[in-house]
């Protein structure tokens, strides 16, 4: 509990300056490692990549836009298998040199667990500034996919260790690719539409977390990629549910909570896994570990750097031999662009859950769980503190693309509601196509207007339902009224606050 109160204070302190949580989660990690008596605690390794991968690639799969995605295909299967494979052979190489005795297997481990970026990092820092729109896309669906190419790396080097390793193995992890895509996409088809029959919003929130860890196990146990099998669940089951707001709110609450939780457990625990491996070692293999780790940081940073700017120019090249550009002109890749995608390079989660996944009996396991420590804490303090000043820096172009398509979504959804309003008769219709026909004018006011967020009304009513809060409050102080008879109106207020209806 002490533990999860200094999180959310370090939180607290990230949001204020701008920086990503994890990098502060990532140096309570390192206090825990080198904390006297810091307690012991054993983790099942086939539990970590479910307990902490799952909500995390719900999550993020659920708001995943397949628009971008196919836009800009191109840069992010780049990113997602090129960048992964090239990480992964370049720190293999590495970990071979510095330790000539670690299995094959081993190193290809390595260098897949500490392959794949994570954008909960980006994202923090991202959305203090406003960089171009195409840049988040891209960091966004990269570090969505390229969990998965890591992971089915990581699985095949785990297998291979085990001396399990044949032949039929490769063509079956390859086939397992479209077909955890088309099983999630399937599932995601049908079981949303089961959910939502449920009316009960705690028995409605325990079933999505159900199918989600369901899934994952479901999808492991027959050999198919869980990490595939979720994302394709979940960006499908986003386009098919059809929950109502009232569910829907407290859902998306839940599940933000559960991503910070999965957040703070993976740095704690993987704190607590470090403490009797830095235990275990003198103090010539403590400089040993600590020169690995190094190298496999400046390794990814570099690989990374070059993969991007290399093909960056190819993409430029290729524009030019063939007479024109396969993107859009307006976001041509350029040297910013370019720095900034590799300076996003920030490990996270997804590193220290396949860290402590990792078999107890596997070869160098202690080695290659601190050397995934070392380049997640690596990359969050040395890029994410200083992402924010580089992105400030360069001065990007400010893109405005998200708030021009939200405001046109406001104004037809808007238009479409008030011509449902067409033919109701009474004062209250009318006084509802008033409010609606009051921001509509705002819109054709001007041909770059669109409708406001908030009308005037909504300003009234949110002054109106304050001074109603503060009444009720006065009458349970008083006594006038008992705590049900308070929780029910206030209910009743907050739904008219949020703009929510129960039908």
């Amino acid at each position: 509990m002490a533990l999860l109160a200094l999180s959310l204070a370090l939180a607290a302190v990230s949001r204020r300056i701008g920086a990503p949580y994890p990098a502060f989660l990532a140096l309570l990690g390192v206090a825990l490692a080198v904390a006297p008596r810091a307690p012991h605690v054993e983790l099942d390794p086939e539990l970590a990549l479910a307990l902490f991968l799952a909500p995390v690639l719900v999550d993020a799969g659920f708001d995943m836009s397949i628009r971008d995605l196919k836009r800009d295909w191109i840069a992010v299967t780049s990113l997602v298998v090129g960048a992964v494979i090239a990480t992964t052979i370049a720190v293999a190489f590495v970990a071979r040199w510095f330790e000539p005795g670690m299995p094959w297997p081993a190193a290809i481990a390595l260098g897949a667990i500490v392959a794949p970026p994570d954008a909960v990092a980006a994202s923090a820092v991202l959305k203090h500034v406003a960089p171009p729109r195409r840049l988040v896309a891209i960091l966004e669906g990269e570090s969505l996919f390229n969990d998965a190419s890591a992971l089915v790396i990581f699985r095949a080097a785990v297998v291979a260790a085990a001396m399990s390793f044949s032949e039929s193995t490769i063509p079956m992890l390859a086939a397992s690719v479209p077909v955890s895509i088309a099983v999630g996409a399937g599932v995601g088809y049908l079981l949303p539409r089961l959910i939502s029959r449920i009316v009960d919003a705690p028995t409605s929130i325990i079933a999505q977390f159900v199918a989600a860890f369901g899934i994952w196990i479901a999808a492991e146990h027959v050999h198919l990629s869980g990490v595939l099998t979720l994302v394709a669940f979940a960006a499908t089951a986003s386009r098919v549910s059809q929950m109502p707001a009232r569910l829907r709110l407290p859902s998306f609450a839940v599940w933000e909570t559960v991503v910070f939780l999965a957040n703070v457990l993976a740095f704690v625990l993987i704190g607590l896994q470090l403490a009797p491996i830095l235990d275990d070692l003198t103090a010539e293999e403590r400089i040993g570990y600590l020169s690995v780790g190094s190298a496999v940081l400046a390794t990814i940073v570099a690989v990374r750097f070059g993969w991007v700017f290399l093909n960056g120019a190819g993409v430029v090249v290729y524009g030019r031999l063939r007479g024109f550009s396969p993107i859009n002109p307006a976001v041509r890749p350029n040297w910013r662009s370019g720095l900034v995608v590799s300076w996003c390079g920030m490990r996270g989660i997804v590193t220290l859950a396949a860290a402590l996944s990792l078999p107890n009996a596997f070869p160098f396991r202690n080695l290659v769980v601190f050397c995934a420590f070392f380049v997640v804490l690596g990359t969050l303090v040395l890029q994410g503190f200083t992402l924010g000043p580089l992105l400030r820096a360069l001065d990007l172009p400010e893109d405005r693309q998200f708030d021009v398509e939200s405001g046109f979504a406001r104004t037809e959804a808007i238009r479409a509601a008030l011509a449902s309003l067409q033919g109701k008769d009474g004062e209250a219709s009318a006084r509802v196509r008033a409010e609606y026909e009051g921001l509509l004018a705002v819109a054709d006011a001007d041909p770059d207007a669109y409708a406001p967020a908030v009308s005037k009304e909504d300003r009234l009513r949110e002054r109106a339902i304050s001074a109603a809060r503060q009444r009720l409050d006065e009458l349970r102080r008083n006594g006038e009224i008992g705590d049900d008879a308070f929780h029910r109106i206030e209910e009743e207020l907050d739904r008219s606050e949020i703009g929510v209806i129960e039908l």
